[in-house]
């Protein structure tokens, strides 16, 4: 199965607690399923370095967080105006609500009480000064052993400050009232707003998650609240992580899936006769020698023995030396730089590649396309899109150009131009099993936005062709595995990602996208487990399935198991935006752990 998960899957979303019925799978956000409950956070749309698939799996990755259903879809919450008046119960009546005998602690608690509804008045006349004035009054008349009118002064006050943007005394009124009432949402809330403007990043997490909890999850404000500054943490923590980060080589697995996704690819095609000793020639099955002293030849040759260390400081002597290779090594260079995660170093030797008047024009294609992933991979799609047309523009009759591009359409949207520059791929090349396959999800996906019975069941029908037309194609079953879970054909789902196992058993997602669907259809936590945990045995680099693990002990309220698994996702990410996605939902999970700590609230769990 080529390039199922996109190296730098460009989407930030945090885990959340949640009530849905279930874990959802691969595109699991059909009606009345569950999915994943989680923080909606803002969609940073990313395009695939692994192109393949890629991008297939990374709009349902993209949905499932879009559209995951229960207490984490901010889309479907309360939308409360924002949170600006006085607020507190309701005053007594003087002399009411009191037991018999309580003369003297009566009197001064209804002499607090009109303090703050003199108080209100002022507020809500903008008078904010004064306001204060009486809430300090309310504060000092209020008996000690009245807490939650205690606390409502305080909050009272808060509010004022607030109106003041006198930040730290906002924190310090509502902690006064939080310490009197535990639970009192709306001084959480008002904290949580003021750590956020004093740039308490990690302060205002756990404040923001109390209420989130608290409120069921239900407050738009307070949802958004914490999306934006789990996307600040995991920028900030990302940048800085990212930057001194070891270069990390994916598993042999990843790397080969990764070329398959391309047919005009000059670099990863096997080495040429000409290239070889005639004695190796006579070796098959051994190791072979190139004829040439050439360090690009030599990291062709380390390329099929899978030993891919080497094949960057062998590119690196052809492009020292200025060999007659020297185009080659820099996109063989380029490529294992981006495939390591360091766009910064890929970066000038595309560039080179692309400038270069002498190099071969399938090797400026392929440079202009890998450089047109990275572009978008950092949210530059326009840059994105000039390097696809030009590529389209040098070599119009390379398939491997209107295949990807194809692919960028879909994560833009612009699902029309997809399917014609997938109708220009089947042209040039008609045994592309991948490219069919991709064409019906994109006409899939079409219709499943759209709503249109008909034109899904003409996709689902095409699925079926193209399985029948290339039945060795593991990906045409594992996009259909996905429309399949989103119409709720569970069982018959289970078959296709069984089809895409037995042609590609080391392939590690498929394992993933199989155990959540365990999840979703059977609520089997055993199985899905059982196998998310096979998949990290297949690949102990798959990043997914570390994260998808960490998800599901979220669910299950294994913080401390959660974060373990994240922080092993996150030493594996191989884009920056990856890692602050992977350390939101890190945060995420901290957050949840401090906030049990502190005031014994824990969301509902599997």
């Amino acid at each position: 199965m080529a390039a199922s998960k996109p190296v730098e899957a460009a989407v930030v979303a945090a885990a959340a607690p949640g009530s849905g019925s279930g874990v959802g799978g691969g595109g699991t956000s059909g009606p009345g399923t569950g999915g994943l409950p989680r923080w909606q956070l803002a969609l940073a749309v990313g395009a695939p370095l692994l192109l393949g698939a890629g991008a297939m799996y990374l709009w349902s990755r993209q949905r499932r967080r879009r559209e995951a259903g229960g207490r984490g879809d901010a889309s479907g919450l309360k939308r409360n105006s924002e949170r600006k008046t006085p607020e507190g119960r309701a005053s007594p009546a003087p002399g009411s609500g009191h037991p018999e005998g309580a003369h003297l602690e009566m009197n001064s608690l209804d002499r607090a009480q009109a303090a703050k509804n003199k108080g209100n008045k002022y507020f809500k006349a903008g008078k904010y000064e004064q306001a204060i004035q009486c809430y300090t009054e309310a504060i000092s008349l209020c008996p000690n052993e009245k807490n939650v009118d205690l606390s409502t002064f305080y909050q009272n006050r808060a509010a004022a400050f607030e109106q003041l943007q006198k930040w730290k005394e906002v924190a310090q009124d509502c902690t006064k009232a939080v310490e009197l009432n535990p639970k009192y949402v709306k001084a959480l809330f008002r904290r949580a707003k003021a750590h956020e403007k004093l740039d308490n990043k990690k302060e205002c997490l756990e404040d923001v998650t109390a209420v989130c909890i608290l409120e069921g999850f239900q407050n738009q404000q307070s949802m958004l609240l914490a999306d934006k500054v789990l996307k600040l943490l995991g920028k900030e923590k990302a940048k800085e992580k990212y930057k001194n980060r070891e270069p990390l080589m994916p598993s042999p697995q990843f790397i080969k899936s990764y070329f398959s996704s391309f047919t005009d690819d000059i670099i990863s095609q096997p080495m040429l006769k000409g290239e070889k000793s005639d004695e190796d020639k006579d070796k098959e099955g051994e190791a072979l020698e190139v004829k040439e002293n050439s360090g690009y030849l030599k990291a062709k040759q380390y390329m099929e023995e899978e030993n891919y260390d080497k094949i960057i400081s062998e590119c690196s002597k052809e492009i020292d030396a200025q060999g007659k290779y020297m185009a080659e090594a820099l996109l063989l260079r380029a490529t294992f730089y981006l495939l390591i995660g360091n766009a910064n170093a890929a970066k000038p030797d595309l560039d080179k590649v692309i400038s270069l008047k002498e190099a071969n024009v399938k090797l400026q294609a392929n440079a202009l396309i890998k450089r047109g992933s990275m572009y978008m991979q950092q949210q530059q799609p326009l840059l994105s899109t000039q390097d696809f047309n030009m590529a389209a523009d040098i070599d119009p009759q390379n398939a491997d150009v209107y295949h990807h591009r194809g692919q960028l359409k879909i994560l833009l949207d612009q699902v029309e131009e997809a399917v014609a520059d997938f109708d220009e791929c089947i042209r040039l090349r008609p045994e592309s099993a991948l490219a069919q396959a991709q064409k019906c999800f994109a006409l899939y996906r079409q219709a499943y936005t759209g709503n249109n019975s008909s034109q899904i069941q003409a996709a689902m029908k095409g699925f079926e062709e193209v399985i029948k037309k290339f039945p060795r194609c593991a990906e045409g079953y594992a996009l259909y595995a996905q429309a399949l879970t989103d119409q709720q054909q569970f069982g018959k789902a289970d078959e296709m990602y069984d089809k895409c196992i037995d042609l590609e058993p080391d392939n590690a997602t498929t394992y993933v996208h199989k155990g959540l669907l365990q999840l979703q259809w059977k609520q089997d936590l055993d199985r899905g487990l059982e196998l998310i945990s096979k998949a990290i045995e297949i690949d102990n680099k798959c990043d997914f399935a570390y994260e998808t693990m960490g998800t599901i002990e979220v669910q299950r309220g294994n913080m401390e198991k959660a974060i373990d698994m994240f922080n092993k996702a996150i030493n594996l990410a191989k884009s920056e935006m990856e890692m602050a996605h992977l350390y939101s939902l890190c945060d995420a999970a901290h957050a949840q752990t401090e906030v049990a700590k502190k005031y014994g609230l824990k969301p509902p769990t599997l």
